[in-house]
C-alpha cells in the first residue's frame, strides 16, 4: 500500500493544489479571503511546477472579478480547461458571466471561500451569503467542511464538471476553512490522475471556437424559442448526482474517508437530526459524540452537493426513525419564508407520508464562532413540544426573540489535546510565527495540529489572536480556543485591555512579554489576573522580547523570540528539533531578504531562553479586584464600543444595537479616541529646548497623535508643563506653545522624529521606551479638555505650519505604524473636514477610516466635521459623484424656495437680503459659511411663527454651505476596479475632488499587483516582478484638459502636497490628486522600516522614482501652460540603489539574479520615459492666438 504523504496547510492552499493539477489557465483577481489561492498558483507557476499535463498554469491577472469571470469565459471557449478564485462581491459582479458559463456547458471551477456580502456594514468573514446568492445561475454547487475535505473533494467538482459539462462552484468556509491550517493528507497527482478520462478532455477541446471548424455562439433568442430551448439542459443536470457519487466513492476508495452527496454522522437509530453544511459540521460532529455519549440518539446530514440537490439521495440518507429535523443555513435571506437549505429541505419532504417535522435556523454568520454547545442547544429545542422555528443560535436576539438559550461551554474536543493562546500586535511577526509552529509540529511529529487566527479591523498594529492545538487524536474543533492550557501574551498593555487568561485551565502557564521586571512587574499585572494565577495554580513566565528585538537590529519584530520560548518552556516536541526547525523555517520565510535578517532571526531563536518564571504568592488568591476608573465617555461608548474593543462584543444583544439606532449600520463619530490603547514600544518625548516650532512632526503624523498647542494665559495657568513663547505667526504671538503626544494613542512610528529639524542642539524629539499610563498621557488630557483651537485666529491655508493648528477631524486611526496614506486624509480633514463628504472605495482606506467600533473621523468645537459613507470597491467614484448631484439638487430646492420666499411681499427685508447673499455666495465656501450663518437664524424664526416654506427650508439647511465632496480610493479601485467610474465621473464635469492614495499595490488584500505597480516590482500575482510599465493616471486625465490633476508626496514637499490639494479643492470641476503613500507592503529596508515611510517618498522623488507635477485648466485659460513640472530633475545614480531599499525589489534579486538587472534596468528606462514625457509637457507653449500673432 503506497505511503501516506501529510502536510500542514489551510483550506485555501488544499484547493490551490487541487485546482492546480486541472488547470491550465487561472483568470484571477484579488478578494479575502481566497486571494491565497491564486497566490499559491501563481508562486508555483512562476517555480515551474507541473499540471496534470505536464505544464505550467498561465495566470492572468484582471482589473475586476467581472473581468475575471469574462476572461474565464473567453479562455474556456477557446478550449482551456480554466479557473477562477472569488469571495463575497466578488462573486456577485462574475453572476452574469456564470449565467453564461452555465447556459454553454462550459467546463470550469469556480473555487470560492464563501464569504459574507456587505449589507449594513461591510465583513470580510465567513458565511454563506454570497454563494447562496448565486445558486440559481445553473452552476452545480459542492461543499467542504474542513481542510482535509477540500483536499479530497476539489477533484470531485474538477472531474465531475469534465464528465457533465456543468460548471461547478466549490465551496467553503472563508477563514474557518480557507486559513485554518490542519495536519491532512495530501492527495498527489499520482492519485488523481487515473481518475481522469481523456475523452472528458478530448470532447471539451473539440467544443473549443476555431476558425477552422467555425460555429457561432450567443445569439440572441426570440419568445417563440427561447423557453423551448432553455429546457434543452434538463438532462444535463439530471445526470450530475449520480456522477459525483460515483467520483465521491473513488475519493474514498483512495482515502479510507467515506463521502457521500448527503453524508450522514451519528446514531443509526436516531430520532433528532441536524441538516447543514460547511465547517460546523466538524463541530456537530464533537455535540453529536457528547449527547449520544449520554444515551441521547441524534445525527447529521453534512450536505456536500447543494445544487443539483438530489431529493432522492437526501431522503434515503436520513435514518427512518429520525422524527424531527433542525435545518441550519449560514446566510440571512431578510424577509423570505425561510433560509434556502431549510426550504429545499421542506420541499424534499413535501410529499412524503409520516414526515418529520422540520424547523430550520440561522448560525455563524459573519464567522460567529459555532461551537458544540450551539448545536446541544439546537438538539435541546427539537427535544420541546413545540421546537422554535425560524430561530437563530449563537447569540442573544432580545427584540424579535428568535434565539436558542446560549449553554455554558464545555470542552467536548478529543481528550489529550493541547490547547494554546498567543495575543499579538498586527505585523509583530506572531501569526507568522505560529503558522510556522504549527507547521514544525505537524511536519516533524505524528501528533494532529491546528491553527486559527483571529483579528479585529486594524491593519497592522491591531489585536491579533493564535489558536493553537495538538493532539494525538484528529482535530475537529472548528472554533476559538476556550479552555487554553498556554497563553502567550505578547503585549503588555493587553492585560488591562482584555481578558487574555480567560479560561486558562487549572496548572497552566502564561508568559508575558514585558519590559517590566521585579516589583515593577507585580505591581503592572492586574489584581484579578494575579487572583487567577494564584487560585489556579498557573505557572507564570516572562521575558522583554522587547529590549532583546531592539538589541538584535528586528525593531518591533519579537515573534522569532517569543516562539522559541514558547517551545522551550512547553516542550511539545524536543527543544533541540525545534530550534534545527525554527531557523530552517527562517530561511523558508526570509531568505529573499536577505542574509542579515536571516542572521538576526537565528539570534532570535537562540535567544528565546531569556525568560524568568515569577513566583506565584499564594495571598494573591484573596485579593479584591483593582478598582474601576471612572470617565466622561459616553453611554454609546461604555455600552457598545468598549465591549468590542475588549473583544467582548459577542456578549452584546440585539437590543444593544436597536437602542442607540445602528439597525442601519449608522455609527457614532469620534470613538477612536477612547480607545488609548498604548501599545506601542517607544514613543516620541518633546526636547522643548530644540524646538523651532515648525509643526513639521504634526504635518506627518498618521495618526494625529502629535500636535501643536497653543495656550492662552487663562489655559496656560492651570497646566503642568513645559512651552514655549510662540514666535509666530503674529496673531499667536505671545501665547503659550507646546507639542504634545497622546502617548496613549501613539503605535511608536517614529516619523516625527524622523523629520524633526530640531536646531543646532539636534532634534526636538527622541524615541524612548514607553511603559504605560503616564504624566504625558495627563497632559494631553488636559489640552484635549481645556484648551480651545486657535485656528480661527490664522489662516491654516498659508503653509504646512499653520494647517496644524487646525484641529484633524481625521484621529487615531487603525491603520499601520507609519502609514504613508493617513497623513493626506488628515490634512484633507483639518483644511476642509466641517463641510467634507466622504466616499470611500473598499479597501485600506476604509477600513482605518470605519471599522466598528473604532470611528476616527471626529467633530470640531461646533459639531461639525466629515460625513463618511463606503459603497463598493469598484463603484466609489460614481457613489461620490451621486452624492455631490445629490447635494446640488438639494441646494436647487433651497434656491428656489428662498426665491419664491423673496417673491412675496410680506417676506421681511432682513430675510430678502440674506437670501440674496446666500444666492449670490453658494458656490464659495468660506462666504456661503458667513451666509448661511446669518440666514438660519431667520429661516428658524420663520418656521416658528409658522410660515411653511420657512419649515421645509429648516430640514434642508445643513445644505446652506458649500459641500466639499472628497472621493477617496487606492490604486486598486483607481487604476483597475474602479477606473471606468472614475474615468465618467472626471469626464462629467462635476465639482468633485479624487484622491487617489497610490501604495503601488492592493494593500488591503495582501499586496497583489495592480497596474499602478512599477516595472520590476514583486507583488502577489507578480511573482517574478512585473514585466510591465506603470500606468499614468495622471496623465491620462489632463488629456480631457479640464480636470485639475495632481501628483504629489508629501514627505519629498509639504509645500506642494498642501499646494496641490488647496488648487484641487478651490477648481470648481473635477480634480485628481495622486498621492505617493509608501506602504508596508513594500518591505522598506532602512532601519525603522515604515517610521522612515515620509524619508522614503523624498528619496522616491530626488531619485526619479515619482515626480511631483500639477495640472490646473485655470491656468490655459489665462494663455499659461496649465502643466507645472514641481520636481527638480532626478539623480539617476540613485535610482536602483533606492529600488533595492524596499524588499519589494530586492527580492526579485534574490529570487531571480540572471534577470535582476534587466529588471532594473528596464525599470530605471521607464521611469526615465516617465520624467521625459513631464518635461515636455512644462515646454509646451500655451500662448493664445493673439499672443502668438504679435
Amino acid at each position: 500500500m503506497k505511503e501516506k504523504k501529510f502536510i500542514t496547510c489551510d483550506g485555501n492552499q488544499a484547493a490551490a493544489h487541487i485546482s492546480y493539477m486541472f488547470s491550465e489557465v487561472a483568470a484571477i483577481y484579488p478578494i479575502t479571503p481566497s486571494s491565497p489561492m491564486a497566490e499559491h498558483v501563481d508562486e508555483w507557476a512562476a517555480r515551474g511546477q507541473k499540471n496534470l499535463w505536464g505544464q505550467t498554469v498561465m495566470v492572468q491577472e484582471m482589473q475586476s472579478e467581472g473581468g475575471a469571470a469574462g476572461a474565464v469565459h473567453g479562455s474556456l471557449q477557446a478550449g482551456a480547461l480554466t479557473t477562477t478564485f472569488t469571495a463575497s462581491q466578488g462573486l456577485l459582479l462574475m453572476i452574469p458571466n456564470m449565467y453564461k458559463i452555465a447556459g454553454e456547458l462550459l467546463p470550469c471551477v469556480f473555487h470560492v471561500s464563501a464569504r459574507t456580502l456587505a449589507s449594513h456594514a461591510l465583513c470580510i468573514f465567513g458565511d454563506h451569503q454570497d454563494v447562496m446568492s448565486a445558486r440559481q445561475t445553473g452552476f452545480a454547487m459542492l461543499c467542504e467542511g474542513s481542510v482535509q475535505e477540500v483536499m479530497d473533494l476539489s477533484a470531485v467538482a474538477h472531474l465531475a464538471t469534465l464528465k457533465t459539462s456543468v460548471p461547478f462552484m466549490n465551496f467553503f468556509d472563508g477563514f474557518r476553512t480557507s486559513h485554518e491550517y490542519q495536519k491532512i493528507e495530501c492527495l498527489t497527482q499520482d492519485d488523481i490522475r487515473p481518475l481522469v478520462d481523456e475523452s472528458d478532455i478530448k470532447r471539451f477541446r473539440d467544443r473549443a471556437l476555431s476558425p477552422e471548424r467555425p460555429t457561432t455562439r450567443g445569439t440572441a433568442e426570440n419568445p417563440e424559442t427561447f423557453f423551448t430551448h432553455r429546457e434543452a439542459c434538463n438532462e444535463y443536470y439530471d445526470r450530475i448526482p449520480e456522477i459525483v457519487e460515483d467520483y465521491l466513492g473513488k475519493i474514498s476508495e483512495i482515502t479510507g474517508r467515506e463521502y457521500h452527496l448527503f453524508s450522514y454522522y451519528g446514531a443509526e437509530d436516531a430520532d433528532r437530526m441536524i441538516i447543514l453544511m460547511g465547517s460546523a459540521t466538524e463541530a456537530a460532529r464533537e455535540a453529536i459524540d457528547y449527547l449520544n455519549g449520554k444515551g441521547e440518539k441524534v445525527g447529521m446530514i453534512s450536505v456536500h452537493l447543494y445544487r443539483p440537490f438530489s431529493v432522492k439521495h437526501l431522503l434515503a440518507s436520513v435514518p427512518k426513525t429520525v422524527k424531527r429535523i433542525a435545518v441550519l443555513d449560514r446566510t440571512k435571506e431578510p424577509g423570505a419564508e425561510g433560509e434556502p437549505l431549510y426550504l429545499d429541505v421542506k420541499s424534499a419532504y413535501y410529499d412524503v407520508e409520516d414526515r418529520p417535522l422540520i424547523v430550520g435556523g440561522r448560525y455563524g454568520l459573519g464567522s460567529n464562532d459555532t461551537t458544540p454547545m450551539h448545536i446541544i442547544s439546537v438538539f435541546d429545542n427539537l427535544k420541546l413540544t413545540m421546537p422554535k422555528n425560524h430561530f437563530t443560535v449563537g447569540i442573544v436576539d432580545d427584540v424579535t426573540f428568535t434565539s436558542l438559550p446560549l449553554l455554558e461551554e464545555l470542552p467536548l474536543g478529543s481528550a489529550g489535546t493541547f490547547e494554546a493562546k498567543f495575543y499579538g500586535l498586527g505585523a509583530d511577526g506572531t501569526v507568522g510565527a505560529n503558522k510556522n509552529s504549527v507547521k514544525i509540529i505537524g511536519d516533524n511529529t505524528d501528533k494532529h495540529c491546528q491553527a486559527y487566527f483571529s483579528y479585529d479591523s486594524k491593519k497592522s498594529g491591531g489585536f491579533t489572536c493564535s489558536h493553537l492545538r495538538f493532539g494525538d487524536s484528529p482535530i475537529r474543533s472548528t472554533y476559538l480556543v476556550k479552555t487554553p492550557n498556554f497563553v502567550a501574551c505578547h503585549v503588555q498593555a493587553y492585560l488591562h485591555m482584555y481578558d487574555v487568561t480567560r479560561g486558562l485551565q487549572q496548572n497552566g502557564t502564561f508568559l508575558l512579554n514585558t519590559i517590566f521586571d521585579g516589583e515593577e512587574l507585580i505591581n503592572f499585572i492586574p489584581k484579578k489576573v494575579k487572583r487567577l494565577f494564584a487560585k489556579n495554580n498557573i505557572t507564570v513566565y516572562y521575558i522583554n522580547a522587547t529590549k532583546i528585538a531592539q538589541e538584535i537590529g528586528l525593531g518591533n519584530r519579537t515573534n522569532t523570540i517569543l516562539q522559541s520560548a514558547f517551545f522551550r518552556i512547553t516542550k511539545v516536541i524536543p527543544v533541540d528539533l525545534a530550534v534545527e526547525q525554527m531557523k530552517a523555517f527562517i530561511v523558508k520565510s526570509y531568505g529573499n531578504k536577505g542574509q542579515d535578517v536571516i542572521d538576526k532571526n537565528y539570534q532570535a531563536v537562540d535567544r528565546g531562553d531569556q525568560y524568568h518564571q515569577l513566583t506565584v504568592d499564594p495571598a494573591w488568591a484573596d485579593l479584591e479586584d483593582d478598582a474601576e476608573v471612572a470617565d466622561d465617555a459616553p453611554a454609546f461608548v461604555r455600552e457598545l464600543v468598549r465591549p468590542i474593543n475588549a473583544q467582548a462584543g459577542d456578549l452584546l444583544k440585539v437590543s444593544d444595537f436597536v437602542k442607540y439606532g445602528t439597525v442601519d449600520g449608522t455609527w457614532q463619530t469620534g470613538t477612536a479616541a477612547y480607545e488609548k490603547r498604548g501599545v506601542e514600544a517607544f514613543a516620541p518625548e518633546w526636547m522643548a529646548d530644540n524646538c523651532i516650532q515648525c509643526n513639521k512632526c504634526s504635518y506627518v503624523c498618521p495618526h494625529a497623535c502629535i500636535r501643536p498647542f497653543v495656550l492662552d494665559e487663562e489655559e496656560y495657568g492651570k497646566f503642568k508643563g513645559e512651552t514655549l513663547e510662540m514666535k509666530a505667526p503674529k496673531q499667536l504671538k505671545g501665547m503659550h506653545f507646546r507639542i504634545q503626544v497622546s502617548v496613549m494613542d501613539c503605535v511608536g512610528c517614529g516619523n516625527c522624529a524622523d523629520v524633526c529639524p530640531g536646531n543646532k542642539n539636534g532634534k526636538a524629539l527622541e524615541m524612548k521606551p514607553f511603559a504605560g499610563y503616564n504624566e504625558e498621557a495627563e497632559r494631553w488630557d488636559y489640552l484635549i479638555k481645556n484648551v480651545k483651537s486657535k485656528q480661527d485666529l490664522v489662516d491654516i491655508n498659508a503653509n504646512p505650519k499653520n494647517t496644524q493648528f487646525a484641529t484633524p477631524l481625521f484621529q487615531f486611526s487603525g491603520a499601520c505604524s507609519g502609514c504613508g496614506e493617513t497623513p493626506y486624509v488628515k490634512l484633507i480633514s483639518q483644511l476642509f473636514g466641517d463641510r467634507e463628504m466622504i466616499s470611500n472605495a473598499t479597501g485600506c482606506s476604509s477600513i482605518y477610516s470605519a471599522s466598528i467600533p473604532s470611528t476616527p473621523y471626529c467633530t470640531n468645537e461646533e459639531g461639525h466635521g466629515p460625513a463618511f459613507d463606503n459603497s463598493l470597491f469598484e463603484d466609489f467614484c460614481e457613489f461620490g459623484m451621486g452624492m455631490a448631484i445629490g447635494n446640488k439638487k438639494m441646494r436647487e430646492r433651497i434656491e428656489k424656495l428662498l426665491n419664491d420666499l423673496m417673491a412675496e411681499s410680506n417676506t421681511p427685508e432682513d430675510f430678502k437680503q440674506a437670501a440674496q447673499k446666500w444666492i449670490d455666495a453658494k458656490d464659495n465656501a468660506e462666504e456661503s459659511k458667513q451666509a448661511a450663518r446669518e440666514l438660519k437664524p431667520l429661516i428658524a424664526a420663520g418656521a416658528e411663527k409658522g410660515c411653511p416654506v420657512c419649515a421645509e427650508l429648516k430640514t434642508l439647511d445643513h445644505y446652506l454651505v458649500k459641500r466639499s465632496q472628497w472621493i477617496i480610493g487606492g490604486d486598486g479601485a483607481s487604476y483597475d476596479i474602479g477606473y471606468g467610474g472614475l474615468d465618467h465621473v472626471i469626464a462629467s464635469g462635476e465639482d468633485v475632488n479624487i484622491l487617489v492614495l497610490d501604495t503601488e499595490v492592493y494593500s488591503n488584500t495582501g499586496g497583489q499587483s495592480s497596474k499602478s505597480t512599477p516595472l520590476g516590482a514583486i507583488a502577489q500575482f507578480a511573482a517574478q516582478g512585473k514585466r510591465i510599465r506603470k500606468k499614468d493616471l495622471g496623465l491620462m486625465a489632463t488629456t480631457y484638459g479640464y480636470v485639475y490633476v495632481a501628483q504629489i508626496a508629501m514627505g519629498a514637499d509639504n509645500n506642494q502636497t498642501l499646494k496641490a490639494i488647496r488648487e484641487a479643492e478651490a477648481y470648481p470641476g473635477p480634480s485628481l490628486v495622486i498621492a505617493y503613500s509608501p506602504c508596508i507592503n513594500h518591505g522598506l529596508k532602512v532601519k525603522g522600516g515604515m517610521g522612515k515611510s515620509q524619508a522614503e517618498q523624498s528619496k522616491a522623488v530626488e531619485c526619479g522614482y515619482w515626480h511631483l507635477w500639477r495640472y490646473n485648466p485655470a491656468l490655459a485659460d489665462e494663455g499659461k501652460n496649465p502643466f507645472i513640472l514641481d520636481s527638480k530633475a532626478p539623480d539617476w545614480s540613485k535610482f536602483q540603489d533606492f529600488l533595492l531599499g524596499e524588499v519589494r525589489y530586492l527580492s526579485v534579486k534574490k529570487a531571480f539574479p540572471n534577470e535582476a538587472q534587466e529588471i532594473f534596468d528596464a525599470a530605471e528606462q521607464m521611469a526615465k520615459l516617465r520624467y521625459k514625457s513631464y518635461v515636455r509637457k512644462s515646454k509646451e507653449d500655451w500662448s493664445t492666438e493673439e499672443e502668438l500673432r504679435a
